[in-house]
């Protein structure tokens, strides 16, 4: 059976097009989470889930409890559910293979799998592939995560601006999980008639600045703002709580390796820096940071930025460093790279 995406699973089991077996694996377990509960919500009613669904965790249970709770029939129901939550955690995993070669129709087993997959040389996941639905939850990328947030919110009728969604972004990470229980606070936050996550929402209930976080730094290096990047690094040493320096650094790597494979395409035309950068459009406003940056700095210069950064980044986990301070580091790291 062809693999599917988590979109199209999503609407068939909106649509109540279950499959006997479900396996959910991969380094990203907002996904997993995501289309787990949906199951949960809509294979067995309500009334009448006391009899007929069963949900236990791998560490606290065995394959042949599994097993036993998956041939049971359902009572006075269409169908059953087993979940088995955290299954990476499950031993003897593989020995699942004796119900999934030949499972009821009647259960639906749903094998919720975190931060790994099962061997795809062994039988186990060939025969779930054949009898139900094999998902691999993956990581996205942090260019990806912008557009998530604004799709997310979008879903809830509230807007945000794209830099406003990068800032997010550049603070939390791809942690797809923390980025939503943080977007979900943010939304319960907005007053009643807003409907639209501004930066000074953002700067009042999660604490990064909307004049100094690392989208603007990036913006001012990109420029070579040298008075503005001070400022803004100055502030970081000030406030290193809601700053982490390795996100700084983190954030500047990123830049300018993207900035580098930019500068090595044959068409460095607006629309195809955008496509190559996976922005939405040419109306993103990180695309001009790029612009800017090329009419700057050279493909020599770029390269031993990225050779910079990961020297400093280096020396703040305390390498060849026995004692500058991370916010001093990130000055003198500033200086380096537009100088």
């Amino acid at each position: 059976m062809k693999e599917l995406s988590f979109e199209e699973i999503q609407g068939n089991i909106r649509l109540k097009k279950f499959m006997p077996v479900y396996l959910f694996q991969g380094e990203e377990s907002y996904y997993i989470d995501q289309l787990t509960n949906l199951l949960i919500e809509s294979v067995v009613e309500e009334t009448e889930r006391d009899f007929n669904q069963t949900i236990v965790y791998g560490l606290e249970t065995n394959v042949a409890t599994v097993i036993n709770a998956c041939r049971r029939y359902p009572m006075m129901a269409e169908r059953q559910l087993v979940v088995v939550k955290e299954a990476q955690n499950l031993k003897n995993i593989d020995e699942l293979v004796h119900y999934v070669t030949k499972p009821l129709q009647s259960t639906v087993l749903v094998i919720n799998y975190k931060y790994g997959k099962l061997d795809g040389r062994k039988k186990l996941t060939g025969e779930i592939a054949n009898t139900g639905i094999v998902f691999e939850s993956k990581k996205i990328y942090e260019n990806k995560v912008p557009d998530f947030i604004v799709n997310y919110l979008k879903n809830k009728q509230i807007g945000i601006e794209i830099h406003s969604a990068q800032i997010l972004t550049d603070y939390l990470g791809n942690d797809l999980s923390k980025v939503t229980n943080e977007l979900d606070k943010l939304a319960i936050a907005l007053p009643a008639d807003q409907k639209r996550v501004t930066p000074e929402i953002i700067e009042k209930n999660i604490g990064i600045s909307k004049d100094f976080n690392n989208f603007e730094l990036q913006k001012a290096v990109a420029t070579g703002d040298v008075v503005k990047a001070n400022r803004i690094a100055k502030y970081f040493e000030q406030n290193p709580k809601n700053n982490p320096y390795i996100l700084t650094v983190n954030a500047l790597f990123g830049f300018f390796s993207n900035l580098m494979v930019c500068q090595f395409e044959r068409d460095k035309s607006k629309d195809n820096l955008v496509r190559i950068l996976g922005f939405r459009s040419a109306w993103d406003p990180r695309i001009n940071d790029y612009l800017e940056a090329m009419k700057r700095y050279s493909p020599t210069k770029t390269m031993n930025n990225i050779t910079v950064i990961r020297e400093y980044e280096a020396k703040g986990k305390g390498f060849e460093n026995p004692n500058t301070p991370v916010g001093k580091l990130l000055i003198e790291l500033i200086f380096k790279l537009i100088h």
